[in-house]
């Protein structure tokens, strides 16, 4: 079975994890810090600070921004759950915006008639959380204007996006945004087995998240209220979690970076392979990748139109019968049961929903062969038309 996503691992980053194994530090040792400040640099931000996952690292990037109860955060319907869930924890109430079906990321008139509409009602978000999906940035200059006119900050969901580049500039340099989060789960585009980070470039806010990430916990004499009692001493000074990164999957995400270029420029290889396969087939539609941006096509999405419900799970068995572990990114948010439950119902965001009722996710990562792309394309071709009969 030719999975949709694969890590790629080789002997070089064997050798960094063994290495940390039987080094004297497992964990809160210096593969972590040397791990944030390696990615900052790649990205151009100030601060990296490092946990055990994406959606922990959405959760500290609210609280670090205020975000509690009587908020609103706003993000896009097509998402893992997580991009919401995040505002949740935080006792924040969820709402969505819409996104354009052509790129899958966040409709920007979408945003601003809904901005306009929230102004009148004097119920605008605290936070929104743009996804980048797929690897494609969303338009950040944009959201970035809104933000300034509206007052609201900015969490750019990156867990797609490591690599990628918008406007020329590396994702993750947080020029647009106050705080940007990357996943590192081994189908995303470098691993560190589980992981995340959230970059910025504020001292203050990555003050903050490192105290998150560790139950609160400090031995800083300048966080501290009281005197140190000896070199052991330590001070709970907020409530935290245990969010921590170790020193092991630190060391594999140090290597893995050496290779990100190179990942991401494969993956831009097999989209174009696939690219030329659908130029001319009107029935697949892959997503749009915009002019200003470079992807790091963390997902290879085609859009069918004509398909019904029974025909897209048809489709979808077919190709995985075939030996193609075809999938589909996302079912919307706001359609899970739990948010159903919330208040929200089908026809919220229309656009979210159709691109659901029309998508197909395809394989793409580095080690994909040519010969492997052109069975996937032509299967799909050919599997399509049978559906037409």
């Amino acid at each position: 079975m030719i999975p949709y996503g694969r890590q790629d691992i080789d002997d070089a980053d064997v050798d960094a994890v063994v290495k940390t194994l039987t080094s004297d530090w497992l964990t809160q040792g210096p593969r972590v810090p040397a791990f944030e400040s390696a990615l900052a640099s790649y990205c151009d931000a100030k601060f990296g600070i490092a946990v055990n996952s994406a959606t922990s690292a959405l959760h500290i990037a609210c609280l670090a921004l205020g975000v509690g109860a009587g908020d609103r955060v706003w993000t896009s319907p097509n998402s893992f759950v997580a991009s919401a869930n995040c505002a949740l924890y935080c006792s924040a109430s969820v709402d969505f915006v819409d996104i354009d079906i052509n790129t899958g990321n966040m409709c920007i008139d979408a945003l601003t008639d809904k901005l306009v509409e929230a102004e009148r009602k004097n119920c605008l978000p605290k936070v929104i959380i743009p996804v980048h999906f797929a690897g494609q940035s969303c338009d950040m200059a944009q959201i970035a204007k809104l933000a300034e006119q509206y007052q609201f900050k900015v969490i750019e969901d990156a867990s797609h996006a490591v690599g990628s580049k918008y406007a020329g500039s590396t994702v993750g340099n947080c020029k647009y945004s106050d705080i940007c989060v990357f996943s590192f789960h081994p189908v995303k585009i470098i691993t560190t087995m589980e992981g995340g980070m959230a970059m910025t470039n504020q001292q203050a806010l990555a003050d903050k998240m490192r105290l998150l990430r560790s139950h609160g916990v400090s031995n800083d004499r300048c966080v501290m209220r009281n005197k140190a009692h000896g070199p052991w001493y330590y001070e709970q000074v907020g409530l935290g979690f245990n969010y921590r990164m170790n020193d092991i999957e630190a060391a594999l995400g140090i290597s893995q970076l050496t290779k990100l270029d190179d990942f991401i420029a494969k993956r831009n290889s097999v989209a174009a392979r696939y690219n030329e396969w659908f130029a001319e087939n009107k029935a697949i539609t892959p997503l749009v990748v915009d002019e200003a941006a470079y992807s790091s096509f963390h997902l290879y999405v085609v859009r069918i139109p004509e398909l019904t419900q029974q025909q897209q799970s048809k489709l979808v068995e077919t190709l995985r019968e075939k030996g193609i572990f075809a999938h589909l990114h996302y079912i919307p948010i706001h359609t899970q049961p739990y948010y159903t439950d919330l208040g929200f119902k089908a026809s919220d965001f229309p656009n979210a929903e159709r691109y659901y009722s029309q998508a197909i996710t395809l394989p793409i990562f580095p080690k994909l062969t040519t010969s492997q792309i052109d069975f996937i394309a032509d299967t799909l071709i050919s599997s399509v038309n049978s559906l037409k009969r």
